[in-house]
Parts: C-alpha cells; sequence; structure tokens
C-alpha cells in the first residue's frame, strides 16, 4: 500500500465515521480517531460485500456500496459508544 492509498483510507474513513455517527442517535462518547478508526473498518467491510453481491463497481457513483459503508460505519459507532458506556457503568 502506497503513502496515497493511505492517506486516502484515512480521509474516506473519517468521512464515512462521520456519517456513520450523524445517523446514530444521542451523544457518542467517541474520540475522532476511533470515528475514523470505525469508518475505515467500516469502508473495507461495504466495499467487500458490495464486491460479493456485485456492485462494487457501476457506473457513476456507487450508490449501494456507500451505503454499505454508511450504514456500518452507524452500526460499527453504535457498538464502539455502547461499549465505552458500559465500561463507564462498571467502574
Amino acid at each position: 500500500m502506497t503513502v496515497t492509498g493511505i492517506i486516502t483510507a484515512i480521509i474516506i474513513g473519517a468521512i464515512i465515521g462521520a456519517l456513520g455517527r450523524l445517523l446514530v442517535r444521542g451523544k457518542q462518547n467517541i474520540s475522532i480517531l476511533v470515528t475514523i478508526l470505525v469508518g475505515i473498518v467500516a469502508a473495507l467491510l461495504g466495499t467487500w460485500i458490495a464486491s460479493l453481491i456485485g456492485v462494487e463497481d457501476t457506473g457513476g457513483i456507487d450508490w449501494i456500496e456507500l451505503l454499505f459503508q454508511i450504514v456500518l460505519a452507524a452500526i460499527g459507532v453504535s457498538i464502539v459508544a455502547g461499549m465505552g458506556a458500559r465500561g463507564k457503568k462498571m467502574t
């Protein structure tokens, strides 16, 4: 992976993570770094799922792939935020 690829993954991860975070109700007590990491993982998983069903490369914007990525980011943000909230209640 090149430096350009890494930078692109971080930028896309930040955007996908932020969009996923917007879909989750309430306040999420997670850092921007965690949001970016969740976004990167969601982007990779969303692309993988899109490739499994054959919609990873369509003419124009890949809306279905983008939808998978954002929904996965929202799920990831919910899980991570929930784990943090649960950890605070235990202490």
